[in-house]
């Protein structure tokens, strides 16, 4: 099943924004790393460049992360919450060369405002659509990375950190050594 872009796009930020914390790494140590972050997935409008601006978006990552543990009740609860806080207001815009896609919020809103109305939005058709079961964390026992799953027979299982090479390297490794004994 193929999502629009923006859905996409929205579900790979918040997850690459989960991403960005865990109990032994802050992946947004500064305002340099936001920015790093806000061009890697293509953020357009208001950015302050302050250190507030990177508290607030700081504050926003256990919420999202949250979404991947819970059932479709609470996944919606927070959907809702994120939505109804931000004011959003759903409408059609077209800009830097990308078709007619939703935006909920202006595009002057604050960033941690924008990049919750965007998870939300995205998350918002996984439910409609019944495919929450797309939001998977890491098979990697030494990981607890958050991935989406938008492939289309649905079988990715390792996130983006090089998970899955290790994976592979590990059975390989197993292998050859069940093979010399």
């Amino acid at each position: 099943m193929r999502f629009a872009h923006d859905t996409e796009s929205g579900l790979v930020a918040a997850a690459g924004l989960v991403n960005t914390a865990g109990p032994d790494r802050e992946g947004l140590p500064d305002v340099a790393a936001l920015d790093a972050f806000i061009t890697a997935h293509g953020w357009t409008g208001r950015h302050e460049h302050t250190d507030a601006e990177l508290r607030e978006v700081r504050a926003l990552r256990p919420r999202l992360r949250r979404i991947w543990y819970a059932d479709v009740d609470e996944v919606v609860a927070i959907v809702n919450g994120l939505l109804r806080e931000s004011r959003a207001l759903p409408q059609l815009i077209r800009h830097d060369d990308e078709p007619y896609h939703v935006h909920a919020v202006p595009r002057d809103a604050p960033l941690a405002t924008r990049m919750a109305v965007e998870a939300a939005m995205a998350l918002a058709d996984l439910i409609r659509m019944g495919e929450l079961s797309r939001l998977r964390i890491c098979a990697h026992p030494d990981c607890d990375n958050v991935l989406v799953d938008l492939s289309k027979n649905r079988c990715r299982r390792f996130c983006d950190a090089g998970c899955g090479n290790r994976a592979a390297v590990s059975a390989y490794r197993a292998r050859k050594a069940a093979a010399h004994s």
